[in-house]
């Protein structure tokens, strides 16, 4: 089976980074990690794609005037490796439309929350205080407006009495672990397609935990 190359981009450890390594160890997973990048030279998850034996690149953004010259050169940088889709695993830079568009439909990100809602920082405070029942994660295309773009799957996860931030936090990260590495299955496999700002699922079954657009 031709396996699809990614690039994964984190900034400083990279969890989701890891359990997208371990996935991919799977000789059934469509996808093969071909580079992992970082914006910083200190991220700890640079070490561990190296001990997993998958090539690494720092593209340090403070060595560059601007934002622009920053992403055309981690573009080169990817396309370097041959690799057609890139995930977000951790990376805390805002990517400009250039690139966003550059990537279009081949730019993956995992946020914190079931979006729409809880976009941007803070999340599992946010949910706390809202009152919510239910919080998860979500894995979409990247769009140029922040934690925006066609959904590709969502994980929830209860919100249970006397949670706190960390508790909840820990709770969604085990869910990003298994939803991403799933979606990525699905996106270099084909069978996760965007279709009018929708993503369009060519899957049989999925866990229940998993609530990727029952409406299509």
């Amino acid at each position: 089976m031709a396996k699809t190359k990614i690039a994964v981009l984190i900034s400083g450890r990279g969890s989701n980074m890891q359990a997208l390594i371990e996935a991919a160890q799977d000789e059934d997973f469509p996808a093969e990690i071909v580079l992992v990048a970082s914006n910083n030279p200190d991220a700890a998850g640079l070490e561990i794609a190296r001990a997993a034996g998958i090539e690494t690149e720092v593209v340090n953004h403070r060595e560059f005037d601007d934002r622009e010259s920053f992403e055309e050169a981690l573009d080169s940088t990817i396309r370097l490796y041959g690799a057609r889709i890139v995930c977000l695993a951790g990376f805390m830079r805002i990517l400009t439309p250039w690139f966003t568009e550059r990537w279009r439909d081949l730019l993956i990100n995992i946020h914190p929350s079931l979006l729409p809602a809880f976009k941007g920082l803070h999340t599992h405070e946010r949910a706390l205080e809202a009152g919510v029942r239910i919080h998860g994660c979500t894995v979409h295309y990247v769009r140029p407006e922040m934690d925006d773009g066609p959904i590709i799957g969502q994980a929830a996860v209860p919100v249970l009495p006397g949670d706190t931030p960390d508790t909840l936090s820990a709770r969604v990260l085990q869910a990003e672990h298994a939803l991403y590495a799933q979606c990525v299955a699905l996106a270099c496999s084909g069978k996760a397609r965007v279709a009018g700002e929708r993503v369009r699922l060519q899957v049989r079954e999925f866990g229940a935990e998993l609530l990727m657009n029952p409406h299509d």
